[in-house]
């Protein structure tokens, strides 16, 4: 890992103190921040994560992706995991960590359903995941993000909790607003990143693209994860100093989904012999989440002071800590994955 990412706990833990700050001693701040958007999408986080995936994305090599797409173990095992496995264990810790509370408790079911399109893409780059799968992976969950998202959220809110005797919630998910973020937040890095690639590639060659071109673009992905912190924390810092207790509330269920997903990823992986890389993309894929996804749908639904919105904002405040800290322990583990499940 580079001097930047070997620091990188430090600047995260720095932006979201500094967004906190931003919010709670600018009040003005969120207001504007929240005027700054076209339709259901927010432009600063927008920007932030576009300069955050770009990078990314163009480090992808687009002409082997068919290597990734032949996988059958690793396609069907990644689309168990995010589209049965980690919603269902989302409801589950939410009903037993949460059941007196619960907008929250539907917030977090929504978080559950909105896998991640955006941030695990820098998570599985500094755990030396295989950036070709995840770019592959994260294009399968937009898909069946626009498809799948609206009919779980109707099993897990109304369908699943009649079955099982428990109170049912009723939420009416735009598909537009679903569709949008999709197109936002990867169409949009991921066309950018293949086009930098084929034609610097074809202006100027292979080498000078992957020795030259990415290194000069790799440290804007953590410029855009900082920026995009900032500006979401900034965004709910006074609701999330404002209640401290709730916050609490709902981290503890987001901590035991984020661990439990990570490991029952690598324990697939291992057990399917994926190789260290795939190993690590397969479980950072199942464990993260599109809090933006999850933050519009909530408002739009319920409304921006909802408790539902809050537990999307939650998310993010969890989840950047402590996926940077499985990137480490991704690592720690290589040595003991790689040899034993390389293909």
């Amino acid at each position: 890992m580079s001097l930047l990412d070997r620091g990188l706990p430090v600047w995260i833990l720095a932006a979201m103190a500094l967004g906190l700050a931003l919010g709670h001693g600018v009040p003005l701040l969120p207001a504007l921040l929240d005027r700054a958007r076209i339709g259901s999408v927010s432009v600063p986080i927008a920007a932030g994560l576009l300069i955050m995936m770009y990078p990314v994305l163009a480090k992808v090599r687009y002409r082997h992706l068919d290597r990734v797409l032949t996988d059958r173990r690793l396609m069907i095992t990644s689309l168990v995991l995010n589209w049965l496995v980690s919603p269902a264990i989302m409801f589950a810790l939410a009903w037993w960590l949460l059941p007196d509370l619960p907008e929250y408790r539907t917030g977090l079911v929504i978080v559950g359903l909105a896998r991640c399109i955006a941030m695990v893409l820098i998570w599985n780059d500094l755990a030396c995941g295989d950036g070709d799968a995840a770019a592959v992976l994260v294009a399968v969950n937009s898909v069946f993000q626009v498809v799948a998202f609206g009919a779980l959220g109707w099993f897990y809110l109304q369908v699943l909790p009649r079955w099982l005797g428990l109170p049912t919630t009723s939420a009416d998910f735009s598909v537009v607003t679903i569709t949008v973020s999709v197109l936002v937040f990867l169409g949009i890095p991921l066309l950018a990143g293949f086009l930098t690639r084929t034609v610097g590639e074809r202006r100027r060659g292979t080498e000078w693209y992957e020795r030259r071109l990415l290194p000069r673009l790799g440290p804007w992905a953590l410029y855009g994860l900082l920026f995009t912190i900032v500006v979401l924390f900034a965004f709910q810092g006074e609701r999330i100093l404002a209640r401290p207790l709730d916050v609490a509330r709902i981290a503890l269920p987001l901590l035991a989904y984020f661990t439990v997903t990570f490991a029952l990823g690598l324990v697939l992986g291992r057990l399917l012999r994926l190789g260290y890389p795939r190993t690590t993309t397969l479980a950072f894929t199942a464990a993260g989440n599109n809090f933006e996804l999850a933050i519009a749908v909530a408002i739009g639904t319920f409304g921006v002071a909802s408790g539902q919105a809050l537990a999307g904002v939650v998310g993010p405040l969890i989840e950047v800590p402590v996926l940077l800290a499985l990137v480490h322990v991704a690592l720690a583990l290589r040595s003991r994955l790689e040899p034993r499940s390389a293909t």
